[in-house]
C-alpha cells in the first residue's frame, strides 16, 4: 500500500490559492483515477480537483470553506501502486492497442528531445492527463488543442485516451517545444484571523461577505500597497459616436445579430492606444519590467450579486467592431450566468471598467494585479460646451464623458498616464459619422 498526496493544482496566471467549496468524497470513499474529489473556487471561477489515483481516501486535510494555496496537500489517497507513473502506466496499456501505443510512446521519445513542461500552460489539466501525455511524448500544443468533455471543457482521462489510440501509427507529426515565459509573481494576500462582530443594541444585522468578496477585499487591499496608484482625467467629445450608434444600431443588430453598445467602440479605441503606447501594456515582477507581447483587454463585469468579475478580450487590437461587439456581448453574457471558463479571465494585459454604467461622472479604479493600468468610463452627458467654428465661437449642446486613468507611478510617469488617456480621447472625439461596420 501507499500513500498518495492530492495536491491542489496550478490554476492560471496570477492565481495563487483557492476556497474548498464541496468536498465530493469523504475518508474511507473509493476514488477511481481522474475522478473528481473536491470543487474549488477562487475569486475569478469554480472549478475541481480530480484524483490522479485510484485508491481510498483516507484523510482530509483541510475542511470546507479553508483557503490552500496552490501546491499545498490537500488529501491522502491510500492506493495500490508505488508511483504515479505505474498507475498511468497500467492505465494506459490496454491488451488490443498496447502494441501500436507502444510504438507511437517510443517515436514520440525520439522526437521530444526537451521535456515538456506542462505547468507553463494557463489551462488547468488533471496531474493524471499530465503524466499520461508525458509518457506518450504529447506535446502542450497537442494537449492544449484537445476537446476536453469534464466540466467546462477540462480534458479527462477517457479524453487524452481516446486521442491517443485515433493518433495510430501517426509519427510524423511534429512537436512543437514550448518556450518558458517568465510570469509576474502573484500577491500574496496576508488575512487577519477575524472576530464576529456584537450588534450592541440588537438592532443592527450582521452578515458575512461571501467567499468572492473576501477574496476582492484581500486583492484590493494587496493592490494599493503594492502599486503607487496615481490618476488622469480627461473629458472627452463622444457626440459623432452617439450620433453614429443611434444611427446604425438597429441595423447592426438586424445584420450581425449582436447588440450595439458603446463598449466595444471604446475597448477598440484602447486597443489602438496600447499599440501606441506598448509601455503601458506591461507588468511588474520585482525589479523587471515584462512588456506583454499581446494586447488582452480585461472587462470588469457586474455580477448579479453585486460582486465584480474581468473577463479578457484576447487580441484586442486584431479585432474590428463587429468581432469586438461579439466577444463584449459573449463574454458579459457568459459573466452574468455564470458560464465563464478559467481561461476567460486569464491573461489581461490592461483592463477597463465602465463607471458610468451606474450614473458616476468619473471614478479612480484600483489597478488589477499584475498590470500597471485601468481605465474607468465615465457616464455620457449632454452638457453645454463652447463650440469653435471659423466663423466665431458659439454655445451649443454637446455629449460628453469623463475618462479617468489610474496607473502605477512606479513604472509609469505622468507624461506616459496622461498622453495614453489623451491619445484613447482623440481615437474617440475622431471617429467617423459614415464609418462602415467593418472599420
Amino acid at each position: 500500500m501507499a500513500r498518495f498526496e492530492l495536491k491542489l493544482p496550478k490554476m492560471g496566471e496570477s492565481v495563487a490559492e483557492a476556497t474548498i467549496t464541496n468536498w465530493l468524497k469523504q475518508v474511507g470513499d473509493k476514488i477511481e483515477a481522474d475522478e473528481v474529489v473536491l470543487e474549488i473556487a477562487t475569486d475569478k471561477v469554480d472549478s475541481e480537483v480530480p484524483s490522479e489515483v485510484s485508491g481510498v481516501l483516507v484523510e482530509q486535510l483541510f475542511a470546507k470553506d479553508d483557503m490552500v494555496q496552490v501546491g499545498q496537500t490537500i488529501a491522502i489517497i491510500e492506493t495500490e501502486a508505488n508511483s504515479v507513473s505505474e498507475t498511468a502506466s497500467e492505465v494506459i496499456v490496454a491488451p488490443v492497442e498496447a502494441a501500436a501505443i507502444e510504438k507511437s510512446m517510443e517515436v514520440a521519445k525520439e522526437i521530444v528531445a526537451v521535456p515538456t513542461n506542462f505547468s507553463d500552460s494557463d489551462k488547468f489539466f488533471s496531474p493524471l492527463v499530465k503524466n499520461i501525455a508525458k509518457e506518450e511524448g504529447i506535446s502542450l500544443a497537442e494537449l492544449e488543442s484537445l476537446s476536453g468533455s469534464g466540466k467546462d471543457g477540462r480534458v479527462t482521462k477517457e479524453d487524452i485516451l481516446n486521442y491517443i489510440k485515433n493518433k495510430g501509427a501517426d509519427t510524423t507529426s511534429s512537436v512543437e517545444v514550448p518556450k518558458t515565459i517568465a510570469q509576474p509573481q502573484s500577491i500574496t494576500v496576508n488575512k487577519p484571523q477575524t472576530v464576529t462582530p456584537v450588534s450592541v443594541n440588537g438592532g443592527d444585522e450582521i452578515i458575512e461577505m461571501d467567499r468572492m468578496r473576501k477574496l476582492i477585499s484581500g486583492y484590493m487591499v494587496a493592490s494599493v500597497q503594492t502599486s503607487a496608484h496615481v490618476q488622469s482625467f480627461i473629458e472627452v467629445d463622444v457626440t459623432n459616436i452617439v450620433k453614429w450608434r443611434e444611427k446604425v444600431k438597429t441595423a447592426f443588430e438586424k445584420r450581425e445579430g449582436e447588440k450595439l453598445t458603446y463598449t466595444p467602440i471604446f475597448m477598440e479605441a484602447v486597443a489602438k492606444a496600447l499599440k501606441d503606447f506598448p509601455m503601458m501594456n506591461i507588468a511588474v515582477d520585482g525589479d523587471f519590467i515584462i512588456k506583454r507581447k499581446n494586447i488582452n483587454l480585461g472587462m470588469a463585469a457586474s455580477l448579479p450579486n453585486g460582486n465584480l468579475i474581468v473577463p479578457v478580450i484576447k487580441n484586442a487590437d486584431q479585432l474590428n467592431l463587429v468581432g469586438m461587439a461579439r466577444a463584449v456581448n459573449d463574454l458579459g453574457h457568459r459573466a452574468k450566468t455564470g458560464k465563464l471558463k478559467p481561461d476567460d479571465t486569464q491573461g489581461g494585459t490592461y483592463t477597463v471598467t465602465n463607471v458610468g454604467t451606474f450614473g458616476s461622472i468619473f471614478g479612480t479604479p484600483i489597478i488589477n494585479q499584475p498590470q500597471v493600468g485601468i481605465l474607468a468610463l465615465g457616464a455620457i452627458r449632454k452638457v453645454p460646451a463652447v463650440i469653435e467654428t471659423p466663423e466665431g465661437d458659439f454655445i451649443g449642446i454637446r455629449q460628453k464623458m469623463f475618462l479617468s486613468h489610474s496607473y502605477d507611478h512606479r513604472v509609469v510617469d505622468g507624461a506616459l498616464g496622461g498622453s495614453f488617456v489623451k491619445r484613447v480621447a482623440e481615437y474617440l472625439e475622431a471617429f467617423d459619422l459614415d464609418s462602415d461596420f467593418y472599420v
